[in-house]
């Protein structure tokens, strides 16, 4: 059973390490590895395959950024030949990225078996590009993986047939689960001369928060309160970084002694840090999951979550984007330590061989 493995983006990264691990232990699945070169710098890429341990992809698409339609126009025009070429009994596609829906058309388009890991997560905000990726891929699926209840209960609303349904827990976790005394192995607190818990770290991605000037601009208004009290490690991602000149608002960041901007980084430091955090302020998805299992408070600047269990059974809050509620939620976790017993069920390391188990009743 030959599969096309689908991988673009830094998310996909660590989402598709623990699929390509289990699909090798069978040997009834020949997996091919597809890169579609959406992410394609040494940090945000290579770097990731190497901790990973991910095998080297068997094509690499290399199409760069672009805007969303220019991103996901090349990915189908350079994904298809691949299809027709290799004839695959089915592609698989994880996440919610452009990669994601650009091969999942492709590949059903050809007529070819479409499955989606990591389906039926929603933020109800078409707003969101990665909103409008995941609901597309998900309608036009054959098969669906599930990480939590709630998305089980959104495919059911949204007519999913419960047969192609299948809940089995996080891929994204099964990489933080094998990988993590590897990263308590980095020196990276060293480097950066930080103490455990003394800290905070700082991710900001979304259009949302680093395009609006009011809006990022209220975000390290938060931040300036923050670093009076502790450090903040700021991995700024390249989109960040350029937006701050663009918009009027790096002598901001600059004037804040404590506000230390840094590279983004490789998976296994980028581990260690956020595990050793006092809290970490994201906009992301996978850092709310993350968080959760390394029992770390999370205050997402987001208004809505796709990934509600992270609320319900973990470490997360949603503070949106005013000033007055992040310094409040962040007052908050400096007087509780977070819980660290609550477990989302089946988020224990094996998601990837559950799929891998499932996908060999059509062998």
């Amino acid at each position: 059973m030959k599969i096309i493995n689908i991988c673009g983006a830094r998310p996909n990264f660590m989402k598709i390490a623990p699929l390509m691990r289990a699909f090798g232990k069978r040997p009834q699945i020949q997996p091919l590895l597809v890169h579609t070169g959406q992410h394609y710098d040494e940090n945000m890429s290579n770097l990731f395959f190497k901790q990973l341990n991910i095998p080297e992809p068997d094509i690499n698409l290399e199409v760069g950024s672009g805007s969303h339609a220019v991103q996901t126009a090349e990915i189908m025009k350079k994904f298809e030949p691949i299809v027709l070429e290799h004839k695959p009994d089915m592609v698989l596609v994880v996440g919610d990225v452009n990669s994601t829906i650009a091969c999942g058309l492709v590949a059903v388009k050809l007529g070819v078996r479409l499955v989606h890991v990591e389906a039926g997560l929603r933020s109800f905000d078409r707003g969101m590009p990665e909103e409008i990726n995941r609901v597309l891929t998900d309608s036009i699926s054959d098969d669906l993986f599930v990480t939590e209840p709630s998305g089980m209960e959104n495919l059911k609303r949204e007519g999913v047939p419960d047969e192609r349904v299948h809940l089995v827990g996080n891929v994204m976790i099964d990489t933080l689960r094998a990988n993590l005394d590897k990263a308590r192995e980095s020196d990276i607190l060293a480097r950066l001369d930080l103490k455990p818990r003394q800290y905070a770290v700082a991710t900001l991605h979304r259009p949302s928060n680093v395009d609006d000037p009011k809006v990022f601009g209220r975000i390290l208004d938060a931040f300036d309160h923050i670093q009076r009290d502790m450090p903040i490690v700021f991995p700024m991602h390249p989109r960040t970084l350029h937006n701050l000149a663009k918009i009027g608002l790096k002598d901001r960041v600059d004037s804040m002694k404590r506000l230390r901007v840094i590279e983004p980084q490789g998976y296994l430091d980028f581990l260690r840090l956020t595990g050793d955090a006092c809290c970490v302020l994201t906009d992301s998805g996978g850092i709310q999951e993350e968080s959760t299992i390394l029992g770390v408070w999370c205050l997402t600047l987001r208004e809505n979550t796709e990934r509600p269990v992270t609320i319900d059974q973990g470490t997360n809050t949603l503070v949106g984007t005013q000033t007055d509620r992040i310094i409040a939620a962040y007052d908050q976790c400096r007087k509780a330590p977070p819980p660290t017993d609550r477990v989302p069920a089946l988020w224990d390391g094996q998601a990837a061989e559950r799929i891998a188990d499932i996908l060999l009743r059509y062998a």
